[in-house]
């Protein structure tokens, strides 16, 4: 009540929701009938009419006998904080619980432990910060890289919805593809303002929805409201956009959340980006840098390697722990004469050359796998990303 009453007086334009999960839970505690939950849920989640859910409200009821409990007549009172029926066209971003939350309480708890002292919680916390931000990396990075197998008929649609969307927002906005088949046009109404399409499922005349379509300023709107609940358009209207023959999303139906070109709008026009966009890719870059570090350790070779690679000069500036001592000197100042060893041309380490090296067997064999399934380049470099998120 506490937390109602906050978002009353600070949000008053806002609508406040009750997590669906709890509220299952307290069905299941105040009825103490197992099989009333999944039937409230059902009633909870599905996107009735007003009408049809208080019908189906007053059944349920009547089936388990709780008219009279005090949990049922108040859950009824505040239908519209959690009912589909009462929420539709409001957006909450597909959220109907608060597992965000919690869910970003456990990926804290897992880094930052309730003893810590502030140096140390700090220093935990950047660590849970930079690892959020690298699965941010990594998802940017498959959104950007490649573009999914086409598995509809609308072929055109599709492709322009995986060239606009995210992969995530992609893969969840497909489906509506294929249900727009089973879709038909009953009746086209023209006005003097928009056009009216009257559609149904195929063998279901019985449920109709409305799409307004107003060509001047390329807008859509459907009955159904699930363009406004979740920012992506619903089959009625990709059937209208199919019927039409428009081959590209319009620009009303796309919500720019869910693009990928969302982050552009970080950048200020005068070419700079922003402090926090860059401290975000930085901190990507460090974790990216420590999976490398990780991978590379594991190889005594690789690690020895790198090891004195990094001990050598860097942009013509010698490192020495002693200014006084050259680095290719020894203590007396004559340059030492140690004996060049024998360097494999493929992998780079010492002891063998390349006809001899282990590594390029693994190599050839890779060529001709590759070349028998026509990958290119990039399948290459997404599988070699996949191996180091396992390897982590």
């Amino acid at each position: 009540m506490a937390i109602r009453n906050a978002v009353r007086d600070v949000f008053p334009e806002v609508r406040h929701r009750l997590c669906a999960w709890h509220l299952i839970r307290n069905a299941t505690s105040n009825v103490g009938n197992p099989s009333f939950t999944p039937k409230f849920r059902k009633i909870m989640t599905g996107d009735y009419e007003i009408p049809v859910f208080k019908r189906k409200w007053v059944q349920l009821i009547e089936e388990f006998g709780i008219e009279d409990k005090p949990w049922v007549i108040n859950m009824y009172e505040e239908k519209h904080m959690w009912a589909t029926a009462y929420l539709r066209g409001k957006f909450f971003a597909g959220f109907r619980t608060t597992s965000r939350c919690e869910g970003l309480h456990s990926v804290v708890g897992r880094y930052v432990g309730s003893r810590y002292d502030l140096t140390s919680f700090v220093e935990h916390f950047q660590r849970c910060v930079a690892h959020m931000r690298f699965n941010e990396f990594n998802a940017d990075y498959e959104s950007t890289c490649g573009v999914p197998v086409m598995q509809t008929c609308i072929e055109l649609l599709e492709r322009y919805a995986a060239e606009l969307y995210t992969h995530e927002i992609f893969l969840f906005f497909r489906p509506f593809f294929s249900r727009a088949g089973s879709m038909r046009v009953l009746n086209i109404d023209n006005t003097d303002d928009c056009i009216k399409y009257i559609v149904c499922k195929h063998g279901r005349p019985d449920f109709t929805w409305t799409v307004d379509f107003r060509q001047e300023e390329m807008i859509f709107m459907c009955t159904c409201l699930r363009m406004e609940s979740f920012g992506i358009p619903c089959e009625n209207i990709v059937k209208v956009l199919v019927d039409r023959d428009i081959r590209e999303i319009p620009r009303s139906l796309v919500l720019d959340r869910w693009t990928k070109k969302v982050k552009s709008a970080l950048n200020d026009p005068c070419g700079f980006t922003r402090d926090a966009v860059v401290i975000s890719r930085q901190s990507a870059l460090v974790e990216f840098s420590k999976q490398l570090a990780a991978v590379a350790a594991k190889v005594p070779e690789r690690y020895e390697e790198t090891h004195e690679g990094d001990n050598q000069p860097h942009s013509g500036v010698a490192r020495s722990s002693n200014p006084y001592v050259h680095p290719t000197t020894g203590g007396s100042g004559q340059p030492s004469k140690k004996k060049k060893r024998q360097r494999c041309s493929v992998c780079q380490m010492e002891g063998h050359k390349k006809t001899t090296c282990p590594w390029q067997k693994d190599i050839d064999n890779n060529v001709i796998e590759n070349e028998a399934i026509g990958s290119d380049d990039g399948d290459m470099c997404t599988e070699a990303t996949v191996e180091l998120d396992s390897d982590s």
